[in-house]
């Protein structure tokens, strides 16, 4: 069975163990997902399954969209994505938190949060000017980034200001510590990227 489900990040609480000693725990809504679509190396090159998750009213999903779920005689659902798996599975498998279990390990990927335009400091925790010695606008700003003639220019992906966030993230090898199945929720030890309401992909963690 495939180890990878779509979700919706809840919020961050606290769970508690035998000795009293306080966990951060995220909570992530983690399926129902279907399987939209299974896509095999004769036919596409590549073995893989696409999950669909979040069912939602047919007139915010364009035709194409609608057609593709239609074919599998599924629910018009909002996010569609692949897992690369050779897992056998058939469209329209119905999968829930139940793929995982309380101590395994797994890799979450989001989108974290935008923050706009920052400066060096922010952004690449640059250690900024000097505090002293008649200095008075150098304290955050990211210094020289090139030499004088040779080359002559600033090497493109030279860190400096610039957009901030707003990036794809894998946090890897996060423990499970909450399977409910009945209200679809999965908590895992850490901090997922994102906020709440951000859609999370969840797998089996490459490093065990």
């Amino acid at each position: 069975m495939l180890k990878g489900l779509i979700g919706k990040k809840v919020g961050m609480t606290q769970i508690f163990d035998e000795q009293g000693v306080a966990y951060p725990v995220t909570i992530i809504e983690a399926g129902p997902c279907y399987v939209t679509q299974v896509r095999v190396q004769e036919k596409e090159g590549y073995s893989a399954i696409q999950l669909g998750f979040g069912e939602t009213h047919p007139k915010k999903l364009s035709s194409g969209e609608l057609g593709h779920l239609k074919a599998g005689q599924l629910p018009p659902m909002r996010f569609l994505r692949e897992f690369r798996s050779k897992e056998s599975a058939s469209v329209g498998d119905k999968l829930t938190v139940d793929a995982f279990a309380v101590g395994e390990r797994v890799d979450v990927i989001g989108t974290s949060k935008g923050k706009g335009f920052a400066g060096a400091v922010k952004r690449h925790h640059f250690a900024g000017g000097k505090k002293t010695h008649g200095q008075s606008d150098r304290h955050r700003a990211p210094g020289s980034r090139s030499s004088g003639t040779t080359p002559g220019r600033v090497f493109k992906n030279s860190r400096g200001a610039g957009h901030m966030g707003d990036d794809r993230v894998t946090v890897q090898a996060l423990k499970v510590v909450l399977v409910d199945n009945e209200r679809n929720l999965l908590g895992v030890h850490g901090a997922v990227p994102g906020g709440k309401g951000g859609i999370v992909v969840i797998k089996e963690a490459r490093k065990q």
